[in-house]
C-alpha cells in the first residue's frame, strides 16, 4: 500500500531498545564512494554488512503511481474525490491498517470486505502491470552475489507483496525472508518489520542496511538501529538527513555504496 507524505522535515524517531543477537557482525569497513551521476560524496567510513532489507514498493517495484491510481479511483467512487497523486501525499508508506481511520474519518465507515476486495484488485493488477525500479533487479542480484543475506520488509499486506515478488521474478531471491504488515504486530514507522527481517536472516540489525523511499519507512529502519538508506527519488534528501539516514539516489548506485561491484541489467 502507499505511505504518508514524505515532504515534511521531522524531527528524529528515538531509537528502540534492539537485543542482542548474538556474534553476528559485518565485515571490514571501508568507505562508501561517492554515487555516480552526480550523487551524494562519503561522509564516513562504514562496516560491510552482514544483511541487507530492502522496502517492496519504490524501491524493489515501480508501484508507487499503480497502487495510488487504484486507491484514488475506489475513494473517489465513495465521494473523496481524490488524484493519484494527493493518494500518494496522503497515504505514502502507511500500511491498510493506518489507513482506515484517515479513509473512515472522510468517508464513513467501510463495508465488511473493502480492505481485501481492494487487496484482490491491487494483486491483480500488479500480476500483469508491474515493473521494477530502475538497477532495483541488478542491485539486488549484486548483494546476494556478494554472499550478503537480504530481506523485503514491506507495509504491503502478504497477498499484494507476493504478487508483487512474483511479477519481478524476485519470489525465490526474497523465499522466506519476505515480511508484510500482516507478519508483525506494528506496520512501520514501528521497528518490528525489520527487526524480523534481521532475525530472518540471523544478522545483528546494527550490521543491516536498509534500503527505503519513504519518511516512514526510514524511521523505522532508524528506530530498528539500522543504517538507512533513503531513495530520493521522490522524497527530498533533506527529510531523509533530518531522520539519520542517508540518501541514496538511484538503486543503481546502492552495490557502490556497500562497497561491493556493481550489478548489470535493470
Amino acid at each position: 500500500m502507499p505511505a504518508r507524505p514524505s515532504g515534511r522535515l521531522r524531527a528524529p524517531a528515538p531509537e528502540a531498545d534492539v537485543p542482542d543477537r548474538g556474534d553476528a557482525r559485518g565485515g571490514e569497513a571501508t568507505l562508501h564512494p561517492a554515487q555516480e551521476g552526480g550523487g551524494f560524496p562519503p561522509r564516513r567510513a562504514v562496516m560491510r554488512p552482514s544483511a541487507v532489507l530492502f522496502d517492496c514498493d519504490g524501491v524493489l517495484a515501480d508501484s508507487e503511481t499503480l497502487v495510488n491510481l487504484l486507491v484514488a479511483e475506489e475513494l473517489t467512487a465513495r465521494g473523496w474525490h481524490l488524484t493519484g497523486e494527493q493518494a500518494r501525499e496522503t497515504f505514502l508508506g502507511m500500511a491498510v491498517p493506518d489507513m482506515l481511520p484517515v479513509i473512515e474519518a472522510r468517508v464513513g465507515p467501510l463495508p465488511p470486505g473493502w480492505v481485501d476486495a481492494l487487496a484482490h484488485r491491487i494483486a491483480a493488477r500488479m500480476a500483469v502491470s508491474l515493473e521494477p525500479m530502475p538497477g532495483a533487479i541488478a542491485a539486488v542480484q549484486a548483494v546476494q552475489a556478494a554472499g550478503l543475506a537480504t530481506a523485503v520488509a514491506s507495509n504491503s499486506g502478504r497477498e499484494e507483496l507476493a504478487a508483487k515478488l512474483a511479477r519481478l521474478g524476485l519470489a525465490e531471491a526474497f523465499a522466506g525472508r519476505a515480511f508484510s504488515f500482516e507478519d508483525v504486530a506494528r506496520p512501520k514507522p514501528a521497528p518490528d518489520l525489520y527487526l524480523a527481517a534481521a532475525r530472518a536472516c540471523d544478522a545483528d540489525p546494527a550490521a543491516c542496511v536498509v534500503v527505503e523511499d519513504s519518511l516512514l519507512g526510514a524511521e523505522a529502519g532508524i528506530a530498528a538501529g539500522c543504517r538507512v538508506l533513503g531513495l530520493t527519488r521522490e522524497t527530498d534528501p533533506r527529510v531523509f538527513e533530518a531522520v539519520g539516514a542517508e540518501p541514496l539516489a538511484r538503486m543503481a548506485d546502492l552495490p557502490a555504496r556497500l562497497g561491493l561491484p556493481s550489478g548489470r541489467g535493470a
